[in-house]
């Protein structure tokens, strides 16, 4: 316990020996002074008794016994208070303080606010606070930072502003609290104003300024101006450049923060535990996880101390699980002695995390599974979840398309209180938008007390994917009107909308007000939205004209893109140019062969056939196995193509074929495509596609699904062009809606129509 000064005390005591016999194990170093006391009942000597410490309940003790203080023993006690948050000790302190008078001194009035707000009782404190003849700056700080403290920083700027009224000065620690206030309120143009009077009063150059106005900035979604104030700080200690790595976490820089981590390690900066696990939240973003990486970190956490570091065990045990290293993560939980919340947050995000790491669909479904039925044993074991548990928990159900669950989750969120987090709920609506579920989407996005530019961003791609183009588009605006400054997502959602309408005066309006106002340089993302848009209006030479204009060297996505729309538009040739540019960059990704392979079968280029096949071998580049799942009443289902081993098989192929036969008399012509997978020979690569996963699941859907319910289902490569002619006219045959989404693209057919437009299936 930290030590106190000494008190001096005066008045009738009892003995000293009667005190020493009733001292704790953990006394205040309160020093009892006799030798100033007249006690009536003994004459003063010369002597002089040696000052011992009391109790802090003996001291509160002697309060109500009315004993009376120097006005210095107050703050001490009311310090005594915080830790256990004793509002009521607090009181009675108070109490004494009114009794005795010293409630008019300065500093005693102001540990008397300080112990009221971190009781959580700010309301008391406001009272003492405005019943003060005299405040310094430390009083008014205590009160703005109780504020912040208390998730009221709307009152924190208020006071901040009177202060400055009322001809106070504001120190560094009242700048720390405000700043923090507008981190709650994402109130960027506050923090801007707030920033330029810390320059005027020139305290910019505190090494500590730097740390809070980058998280300020990082945490308002201006990650530039972030970097800027730490560039700026004359003297980077650790808890500088842990700042700076934290913004480049929460604002998704991954990669920008790992080499920051590295700038510092060079600067012979050792990091603290705090820095080794926002490094460790720098891996768990990071898009591109590898294993390789992943032990390095953990060695070097190791080597640091980190590991023993509870937050850095449960971000190595998601990165383990991110990367699909079951059996390390697995090493690292049975090491653990203890677990708390936050643990099994990292678990169950770890687990959703998974999908798109494996090579069999069987697991990629099960490790989201396999996070539901964790979250369901934390509910069985009466430990309350967090908003950070509903949010994982919900890209679980997202991963699965499995609305019934994540329904029912939505309802727990509802009776744990915890939907005034944008977090949590920005989670929601993700999971609704990418169900189908648009217009519960967007009553759970109306609903939110306070929206992020994520969850604008989130709002916005689900309108688009759900091809409520229109909607998009005038939310995008809404929150430029609402004075939210969007970020790279943001700008790549609403081009996006602008890519499946095809308006393309309004997708260079945003593609140029991204770049030019808000000084955002554009990545492959925003590229690909705008290429993909030329490319479905068929005019080919504009988007080769952008790339060119544009000059950035386009990844395997817009090959791609363009390979697609070169064919389906009948220019061959330009599809065969745009290849060969594609196999330079030596593609990882087997539908990307496929996509060849097709090509060049279909144009009989026998000799680029081999040499595709050339590739694939010599890069190893493992074979896909068509695999689709679908979550009926809580109970998920795996089919491959021409699956014959479900319970249900024999009425699954009946039904199957029953709605083929009805497609073709409705114009379904089946289509004859090619496909490499599961290590087949190549003379039985070439076959009917008529029994593909996604057919399958739908069927197995429209069997077991509820009347009228829409039939969702996940996909784990590109749907054919025959799957998405049949299940367009199903959809006409059963009155029934039907999304499936699939490793690029999210098609949502209603009515004999796509959401997608029709384009980019793979044939």
């Amino acid at each position: 316990m930290a030590s106190l000064p000494s008190l001096a005390l005066s008045g009738s005591v009892p003995k000293l020996d009667d005190y020493l016999r009733k001292l704790s194990n953990n006394p205040l170093p309160f020093e009892k002074d006799l030798s100033n006391q007249h006690s009536s009942r003994e004459p003063e000597t010369s002597s002089r008794t040696s000052p011992q410490p009391i109790d802090f309940k003996q001291a509160l003790q002697l309060l109500q016994e009315g004993t009376e203080f120097n006005s210095t023993i107050y703050a001490p006690l009311l310090r005594q208070c915080i830790e256990p948050k004793s509002l009521s000790s607090a009181k009675a302190i108070h109490s004494h303080t009114i009794r005795t008078g010293c409630c008019s001194d300065p500093y005693v009035a102001t540990a008397i606010v300080n112990a009221y707000t971190k009781c959580g009782a700010t309301y008391h404190a406001q009272q003492v606070f405005d019943e003060m003849s005299v405040r310094n700056v430390t009083t008014w700080t205590a009160l703005i930072s109780g504020y912040v403290r208390n998730s009221d920083p709307q009152n924190a700027v208020k006071m901040f502003i009177k202060m400055l009224e009322s001809g106070w000065e504001p120190v560094c620690f009242t700048f720390w609290a405000v700043l923090n206030a507008c981190c709650d309120l994402y109130n960027l143009k506050l923090g801007e104003q707030i920033h330029a009077y810390i320059i005027k009063s020139g305290v910019s150059s505190i090494v500590a300024m730097g740390g809070s106005l980058s998280n300020m900035y990082s945490k308002c979604g201006n990650l530039e101006s972030a970097i800027k104030s730490f560039e700026c700080s004359e003297y980077k200690d650790v808890v500088t450049w842990t700042a700076v790595i934290s913004a480049c976490a929460d604002s998704g820089r991954s990669q920008l923060g790992l080499r920051l981590f590295i700038d510092m390690l060079h600067e012979n900066i050792w990091p603290t535990r705090v820095t080794l696990t926002s490094v460790a939240s720098l891996f768990c973003a990071s898009q591109d996880l590898q294993l390789g990486p992943t032990k390095q970190y953990h060695a070097f956490s190791i080597k640091c101390g980190g590991e023993s570091v509870f937050q850095v065990r449960n971000c190595l045990m998601y990165m383990y699980l991110k990367c699909g290293a079951i059996e390390d993560a697995t090493r690292l939980i049975d090491n653990m002695t203890s677990f708390n919340i936050v643990t099994i947050n990292a678990l169950i995000a770890g687990l959703s995390k998974m999908m798109g790491s494996g090579k069999d669909g069987t697991d990629l479904s099960s490790t989201k599974v396999e996070a539901l039925k964790v979250f369901k044993r934390l509910k069985r074991s009466f430990t309350k979840p967090d908003m950070f548990t509903f949010s994982s928990v919900l890209n679980a159900c997202t991963g699965l398309m499995a609305l019934e669950c994540g329904t029912q989750i939505h309802a727990q969120m509802l009776k744990s209180g915890v939907l005034s987090d944008a977090v949590s709920c920005t989670s929601l609506v993700n999971m609704y938008g990418k169900c189908g579920n648009i217009e519960d989407a967007k009553k759970a996005f109306s609903e939110m007390q306070a929206r992020t530019a994520v969850s604008w961003s989130t709002m916005i791609a689900a309108y688009s994917q759900n091809g409520r183009y229109k909607e998009a588009i005038e939310l995008f605006e809404e929150m430029l009107a609402a004075g939210v400054k969007p970020t790279l997502v943001s700008f790549i959602s609403v081009l996006s909308a602008c890519s499946y309408a095809c308006l393309v005066d309004k997708a260079y309006y945003y593609f140029n007000l991204m770049k030019d106002h808000y000084g955002i340089e554009p990545d492959t993302g925003h590229y690909a939205c705008m290429v993909d848009m030329f490319v479905r209006l068929g005019r080919i030479t504009d988007a080769f004209e952008f790339i060119e204009r544009e000059n950035f060297e386009p990844n395997e996505i817009i090959w791609c893109i363009l390979i697609a729309g070169c064919r389906s538009h009948g220019n061959t040739s330009l599809a065969f140019y745009t290849a060969d540019r594609l196999l330079a960059l030596k593609p990882k990704t087997m539908e990307t062969y496929i996509l060849l392979l097709n090509m060049y079968k279909s144009a009989e280029r026998w000799e680029d056939v081999s040499r595709v096949r050339t590739i694939i071998k010599e890069e190893n580049i493992p074979y896909i196995r068509d695999g689709s799942w679908i979550s009926i009443k809580d109970k998920v289902k795996y089919f491959v193509a021409s699956d014959r081993s479900h319970s249900e098989n024999d009425e699954i192929f009946v039904f199957l074929e029953d709605l083929i036969e009805k497609a073709k008399g409705i114009g379904y012509e089946p289509y004859k495509a090619i496909h490499a997978s599961d290590g087949e020979e190549e003379k039985k690569e070439t076959r009917l596609v008529r029994h593909h996963s996604e057919k399958l699941a739908v069927a197995f859907g429209l069997i077991n699904a509820s009347c009228r319910e829409p039939i969702r289902v996940i996909k784990n490569i590109s749907m054919c062009k025959d799957c998405h002619s049949l299940l367009k006219l199903i959809s006409v045959l059963t009155d029934r809606e039907i999304i499936v989404r699939d490793s690029k693209r999210f098609h949502k057919f209603k009515e004999g129509e796509c959401s997608c437009g029709d384009f980019g299936v793979s044939t």
